[in-house]
């Protein structure tokens, strides 16, 4: 069991002898479950109630203090999506319990309190759900990772607005970027220049780069909607009676649905909870208690079936500890390469006998590109001086060092000012369920909530710096190296040190 449930064992009544187990499904939204529940503890008097939760959740439920999140797992990469996908099931079942006027888990709670009332014990049965959503994210294939994120992007609100914010927001990097290296690109030169002095060149430059950011937003933009469209589904859920949702025809429909979109997915949120909850059964049973479960509806049949033949299950083993992920990453691979292509390309020019004043031209050039994109989109993202200093500090370290992501230096100098907490996912869908605010409103909200400020600055400091590495850095060679001849001197630098290169390797050979 969970660290509570070990505990709790001591306190446990002596068992009865009768050694079985009566599972009740529920809707974990539902006002009829709580009374079904309460119902069931009081006529059928087990000896321990088992809830479907961990302990994490059962502390939540309790009102008391949840746990700090371990902020250093946040700042590794996956583990934000993992969050996420933990945010989006979490706020799911969050809009169910506003639609119903019900607390998401009143079911288990009941569970418990009347448990309590009438002095049984309570065991937490279930899977740790970080575990949970980690075997669940690692499950996912990438359609369906993208759905579930543009699912939760779709309730930020209407898609045409959604879509056409995400789409400024890439148009005004792209008009920055694009306006220090040429321009004008829409608005034809000299078109202001009746206007006297330098008010027209500076009006007309101006009114390109409005047009070019407004050119890319609807270029970027107006396809997002289309697809948050499809991810905002229009299905109305009030059109559903709560009290048909524990029907075994209903829930099996929706659960066939769910592993339609996402069969791996299934496996990990169902499936394998049911195996791991049925273990816990099994062994109370085995020890000659009288159980009453109360779990969701989606797995009451999953593990009456375990509970009838425990043949069947899978070890134990296989259903704890994390989930590898695959072994193949595109991202991984063009992160590493671009790496790869940094050392080589600086390699080569030693090796070509560049000059220290060209390979420290270059260098610095790197080292600033990084620190203004990388440190500014930190400090967009809401990050601290000190925070975004050490995002610009550090950006040019991913270039060369694709582990060394610049978000992470930054995260962890910004979590010197705040505070995550499990807590701040309630908040955040609070935020998310203000259907009225415009959604720069909505952003500016969830950007003052630490755990989504912190993964907001840790995105966006390592895009500045994939942005300064990979774009601007190549655009700039050209100006930087004029000194020996350009585009052209710096191919001659390279061509001579991969001839160098081969003799010396042919040498060692």
């Amino acid at each position: 069991m969970t660290e509570h449930a070990e505990s709790a064992a001591d306190e446990f009544p002596e068992p009865s002898g009768s050694g079985r187990v009566d599972v009740v499904g529920t809707a974990h939204v539902s006002e009829h479950s709580v009374t079904e529940v309460e119902s069931a503890i009081e006529e059928s008097e087990p000896d321990i109630v088992a809830v479907e939760l961990d302990e994490g959740r059962y502390r939540q439920i309790k009102g008391e203090t949840p746990d700090d999140l371990d902020a250093s797992d946040l700042l590794r990469g996956n583990t934000v999506f993992q969050f996420l996908a933990y945010w989006m099931l979490s706020y799911i079942q969050t809009r169910l319990g506003d639609r119903f006027d019900i607390e998401p888990g009143a079911d288990m709670k009941a569970g418990i309190d009347t448990a309590e009332r009438l002095g049984l014990g309570v065991a937490l049965v279930d899977r740790d759900i970080q575990t949970t959503v980690q075997r669940f994210w690692a499950r996912l294939t990438a359609v369906e990772k993208l759905k579930l994120v543009g699912s939760l992007a779709a309730e930020m609100g209407p898609p045409l607005t959604v879509g056409l914010t995400i789409g400024a927001v890439f148009g005004g990097l792209f008009a920055v970027v694009a306006g220090a290296f040429g321009g004008p690109f829409i608005v034809p030169s000299g078109a202001l220049s009746v206007l006297p002095g330098s008010l027209g060149s500076t009006a007309e430059g101006l009114l390109d780069t409005l047009l070019l950011i407004c050119v890319v937003a609807a270029g970027i933009g107006i396809p997002i909607a289309a697809l948050l469209v499809q991810f905002r589904g229009e299905a109305d859920v009030e059109e559903f009676d709560m009290e048909t949702l524990t029907d075994t025809d209903v829930v099996s429909a929706m659960m066939e649905e769910f592993r339609q979109f996402s069969p791996g997915g299934a496996e990990a949120l169902i499936d394998e909870r049911d195996a791991f909850i049925a273990h816990r059964l099994i062994a109370l049973r085995e020890a000659g208690y009288h159980v009453l479960a109360v779990v969701g509806a989606g797995h009451r049949e999953g593990i009456q079936g375990y509970l009838d033949n425990p043949e069947t299950l899978p070890p134990m083993e296989s259903l704890t500890g994390t989930e590898g992920g695959r072994r193949f990453s595109l991202y991984k691979l063009v992160g590493y390469g671009f790496g790869v292509v940094f050392l080589v390309f600086f390699g080569l020019l030693i090796l070509g006998g560049a000059s220290q004043a060209v390979l420290l031209e270059l260098f610095v050039a790197l080292v600033a590109v990084n620190a203004v994109l990388a440190g500014g989109l930190a400090k967009v993202a809401g990050a601290h001086w000190s925070s975004a200093a050490a995002a610009g500090a550090f950006g040019w370290l991913t270039s060369l060092f694709p582990l060394l992501a610049a978000g992470w230096f930054a995260g962890y100098v910004e979590l010197r000012y705040i505070s995550v907490n499990i807590s701040d996912i309630a908040t955040l869908n609070e935020i998310l369920n203000d259907q009225e605010s415009p959604v720069m409103d909505l952003v500016s909200q969830m950007r003052d909530v630490p755990l989504f400020r912190l993964i907001l600055v840790v995105a966006l400091t390592n895009v500045g710096s994939a942005i300064a590495s990979y774009v601007v850095f190549p655009v700039l060679i050209p100006y930087i190296s004029s000194d020996i001849g350009g585009m052209q001197g710096v191919s001659r630098l390279l061509w001579q040190g991969v001839r160098e290169g081969t003799q010396i390797l042919v040498g060692v050979l």
